[in-house]
């Protein structure tokens, strides 16, 4: 079985609860099968240290984002205050996605989206931000509640749902959706068999139904 890739990909203020459980669920899922997912944390500018949204956690990224790499580029969202004055320097959760949305990751983001070999999976605010770069135009996703409004207001087919499957997009609602995510990419990807060993394993089990593209629409 040809290896997959697992991208994480980190960025200054991204929320710890969104990297390391689907982390988790994808290096479970990978021991399951073998060893088939090089599952990894990365930036946009290479291996360092990246400061997450909590001041007492950081992770460091070990590669650059690959945009060639065939697998899954999973890109969290960020945890901060909801409400502040940016002017005064509040580092905001819309100021942190805003500039995630700015940097250079985007345009290695668009690449992956554009290789046929690549899944893009990204949940809570990730979703938003790659929607405000203006990468999700015409797709269908969701977001954490309170961002999606503004999903759809970037030209977003916003949709209200756990998990929703649009291909080669893969979007998850709040923040412990990432678990939900992981898991689905396993069954879709690998099979049944897999993601239930991990959910075994985690003792937990997926929450709600997956809103997917294909299939009859609901009158």
């Amino acid at each position: 079985m040809p290896q997959f890739h697992v991208q994480f990909v980190l960025f200054d203020g991204f929320d710890p609860l969104d990297v390391i459980a689907p982390f988790e669920v994808l290096t479970a899922g990978s021991d399951f099968l073998g060893d088939a997912l090089a599952v990894k944390l990365v930036s946009a500018s290479g291996p360092g240290v990246v400061r997450s949204g909590n001041p007492q956690i950081t992770l460091t990224a070990t590669a650059t984002l690959d945009p060639d790499a065939p697998g899954y580029v999973v890109v969290p969202g960020a945890v901060g205050p909801v409400d502040g004055d940016p002017d005064a320097g509040d580092e905001t959760i819309p100021v942190l996605l805003g500039r995630f949305a700015s940097s250079d990751a985007m345009p290695l983001i668009r690449r992956a989206l554009d290789n046929p070999d690549i899944t893009v999976a990204a949940f809570c605010g990730g979703s938003l931000a790659l929607a405000m770069a203006g990468l999700l135009e015409g797709r269908t996703a969701t977001t954490h509640v309170l961002g999606i409004d503004l999903l759809d207001a970037t030209g977003v087919n916003a949709v209200r749902a756990r998990v929703v499957d649009d291909g080669d997009l893969i979007s998850g609602g709040g923040v412990t959706s990432g678990l939900d995510v992981a898991l689905y990419l396993l069954e879709r990807d690998f099979g049944s068999q897999t993601a239930h060993a991990v959910e075994e394993l985690f003792e937990y089990e997926r929450r709600g139904t997956t809103w997917k593209t294909t299939g009859q629409r609901a009158a």
